[in-house]
């Protein structure tokens, strides 16, 4: 894991048979992972602090980019930020590979369930890695808490129901590996988080 940015955002760095797939690329990722070989760098969501330095990490490891397809069109618009009062222009990416939720999805000569969860963000992904109970939750499920849902295009009751229907039902002993801040369990969550009691 490497936490960057003003916002101290994770990004994870997963070892598949076909190479290794980085999660997010927060600011100073690039320079986090300069050393180590990148096969893929899969992004959760579009908003900036998760895809600061995805240009530069696709650039200098020469990899394919994985996204939603909507994460692609917030990333096309230059001017995304500075439209919401934010005076910061983040360097566009184009996706190599799109995608869509679905179960059992090879990437990298590894399986993974994709869950599409927006409510936070527009597109926002969720990646379970079923082999080894880890799910990278990007900004949908937090240790006691639940992404923020007054940005552009966020929908409580959609991130919510998001959750309850396709995140919570997972086995309890799931290690979700947030966004921010620390990890924690599907069971954890289900038992102790505000935001999902009588989900």
């Amino acid at each position: 894991m490497f936490t960057g940015g003003a916002l101290e955002t994770n990004s994870y760095l997963l070892a598949c048979p076909e190479g290794n797939i980085l999660i997010d690329a927060p600011e100073g990722a690039a320079e986090a992972f300069r050393d180590i070989p990148i096969a893929m760098l899969l992004l959760t969501h579009g908003h900036y602090d998760h895809v600061w330095d995805a240009a530069a990490v696709a650039r200098h490891h020469g990899c394919p980019v994985a996204m939603h397809p909507i994460t692609e069109t917030m990333l096309a618009d230059r001017n995304l930020l500075k439209r919401f009062g934010i005076n910061l222009e983040v360097e566009p990416v184009k996706a190599d590979l799109y995608l869509l939720e679905g179960p059992a999805q090879k990437l990298l000569g590894h399986s993974f369930d994709i869950f599409e969860v927006p409510g936070h963000c527009p597109g926002s992904l969720c990646i379970q890695d079923t082999s080894s109970n880890l799910l990278f939750g990007g900004d949908v499920l937090f240790a006691g808490g639940v992404g923020r849902w007054d940005l552009p295009g966020g929908d409580c009751e959609l991130l919510l129901s998001g959750i309850s229907k396709k995140l919570l039902p997972l086995p309890g002993q799931t290690i979700v590996l947030p966004g921010h801040g620390p990890s924690t369990t599907i069971d954890e969550e289900k038992t102790n988080n505000p935001y999902l009691q009588g989900n």
